[in-house]
């Protein structure tokens, strides 16, 4: 296995499991919290694409899929900017974040796409390009893409979690 199908297979599982928590939950499903300054699902799975589309394009350099037209419009809709991702949200904030499952599937996808094109060619050598040098040490290729997989990763669990909650009412 190469550094690319392995990035590959970690990424289409936050997909995979992205695609799962949201399930047929319902468009009031999707933006139920379990208290007032509870994440829903919909912030949750959001907030895990939008840190992907963000550290990824920046990571190699392109434009995120949010900024594309017909999700910049999304970002209008919520009250946030285009280069929102979530973090330090107060609970307002994210009860703002309300969308049809299509729209977060279709985000889901649209970045992975994106990532998968990015990242089809990485090879060894280039996991340790430096890609961000406002940290000691400099965050490399490969540290930052774990990082990305590994908060995903966190955050879709969060998203099934409360999804077993609400099923089990």
């Amino acid at each position: 296995m190469q550094s690319a199908d392995l990035l590959i297979d970690a990424f289409g599982r936050v997909r995979e499991e992205v695609h799962a928590a949201v399930g047929s939950l319902s468009d009031e499903q999707l933006t139920e919290r379990l208290d007032a300054d509870a994440n829903s699902i919909a912030w949750l799975c959001w907030h895990l694409e939008r840190v992907q589309d963000d550290h990824v394009a920046a990571a190699f350099g392109t434009a995120q899929v949010w900024q594309q037209p017909q999700w910049a419009q999304w970002a209008d809709t919520f009250g946030l900017t285009a280069r929102d991702i979530g973090y330090g949200h107060s609970p307002k904030q994210v009860g703002q974040v309300r969308a049809p499952r299509s729209m977060l599937t279709g985000y889901v996808d649209a970045v992975h796409a994106q990532t998968l094109k990015l990242i089809a060619d990485v090879t060894d050598a280039d996991l340790d390009r430096v890609v961000d040098e406002r940290w000691d040490p400099p965050v490399t290729l490969g540290v930052r893409l774990v990082s990305v997989i590994s908060d995903c990763l966190q955050h879709v669990g969060q998203a099934a979690f409360i999804r077993g909650v609400l099923l089990r009412r």
